[in-house]
C-alpha cells in the first residue's frame, strides 16, 4: 500500500532510522512499503513524557522506532502498565487495546491507542484540578 506524505519547507520525517528534512520548498513524497515512520510533529522527547501515560506512549513509540532494542522496550513498557493499572484501574480498556496491538506486531495502531491513552489521563488530571 502505497503512503502519500507532504512535507512543508524544514519538516522533518522520521523513517526507520533515518530523519529526513525537506529543503526550502514544500515536496510530496510517496512510501512504497511498510515501514516505521513519524513526523516529527508527532515524535513525543523524552522530556515531554512527563506523565505515567506518556512514559507508557513513548514507550510504545521507540518499539515501533528502534525495533533492534524492541526487548528492552517491552520490560519497560510492562512494568509501566502494571504501575497505571494500580493506581487507575479505569485505563485498563485502553491499556487491554495496546496490548492487542502490540500482540500482533501492529506498532503504528499501538502508538494510536498510547495517544487515546494520554488523553483519557489528561481527562482525569482535569478531572481532579477541578474538583
Amino acid at each position: 500500500m502505497t503512503l502519500k506524505i507532504s512535507l512543508k519547507a524544514g519538516e522533518r520525517l522520521f523513517v526507520g532510522g533515518a530523519v529526513i528534512q525537506n529543503g526550502q520548498t514544500p515536496c510530496e513524497l510517496l512510501i512504497l512499503n511498510d515501514i516505521p515512520l513519524l513526523r516529527e510533529k508527532d515524535i513525543l522527547t523524552e522530556n515531554e513524557a512527563n506523565t505515567h501515560c506518556r512514559r507508557i506512549q513513548l514507550c510504545v513509540q521507540l518499539m515501533y522506532m528502534d525495533t533492534p532494542n524492541l526487548s528492552g522496550y517491552q520490560k519497560k513498557y510492562a512494568q509501566l502498565v502494571e504501575e497505571l493499572l494500580v493506581a487507575a484501574p479505569s485505563t485498563a480498556a485502553l491499556v487491554a487495546e495496546i496490548n492487542h496491538h502490540l500482540a500482533f506486531g501492529q506498532y503504528y495502531q499501538a502508538l494510536k491507542s498510547a495517544k487515546r491513552l494520554v488523553a483519557y489521563e489528561e481527562e482525569l488530571i482535569r478531572h481532579v484540578q477541578s474538583a
